[in-house]
C-alpha cells in the first residue's frame, strides 16, 4: 500500500501549495454562487468582478512561486489584496441578498483561512530570505 502521504512530484511547484488548492476551491464556490443567480444584469456584472477578484488568489500565488523569494512575497501580498476583495464583494452580496447569511459566512471562514496560510507563507518566507538572495531567481 502506497503512503498516503506521499505525493507525486508536480511539474510546478504551486500546485504543492495548500493555499493554491484552497484558492481553488474558493474559486469554485464564487463560480457556484454565480451559477445560481437570477439574469439580473447588475447581479451578472457584479458576480463577474467577484470571480475577477476570486482567480486572482490562485493566479497570484501560481505567478510569484515562479519568482524569487523576494518577489514571491510580493505577489502573496497581491494574493491577500484579492482575498480582502473578495471580502468585501461577500459582504455586498449578503447586503443585496444576492447570497444567503450561511453563505456568507462560508465565504468568510474560507477568506480568514486562506488570509491566515497566506500570511503563514509570507513569514516563513520572510525569515529565510537573505540580503544576497533578493536577484536570485529560485523559487519555492
Amino acid at each position: 500500500m502506497e503512503n498516503e502521504h506521499e505525493r507525486p512530484v508536480t511539474f510546478f511547484r504551486f500546485e504543492d501549495l495548500r493555499i493554491y488548492h484552497k484558492a481553488l476551491e474558493y474559486m469554485d464556490w464564487v463560480y457556484l454562487m454565480a451559477k445560481n443567480t437570477s439574469n439580473d444584469p447588475f447581479m451578472k456584472s457584479f458576480f463577474d468582478r467577484f470571480i475577477v477578484s476570486s482567480n486572482g488568489i490562485a493566479l497570484y500565488i501560481a505567478e510569484g512561486s515562479s519568482r524569487n523569494k523576494s518577489q514571491f512575497i510580493y505577489y502573496l501580498k497581491m494574493a491577500k489584496s484579492s482575498v480582502r476583495e473578495c471580502v468585501v464583494l461577500s459582504t455586498v452580496a449578503l447586503n443585496r441578498s444576492f447570497i444567503t447569511s450561511h453563505a456568507y459566512e462560508d465565504s468568510k471562514n474560507h477568506l480568514m483561512e486562506m488570509t491566515k496560510m497566506i500570511g503563514a507563507l509570507i513569514g516563513s518566507l520572510q525569515r529565510s530570505v537573505k540580503p544576497d538572495e533578493t536577484d536570485d531567481e529560485e523559487s519555492i
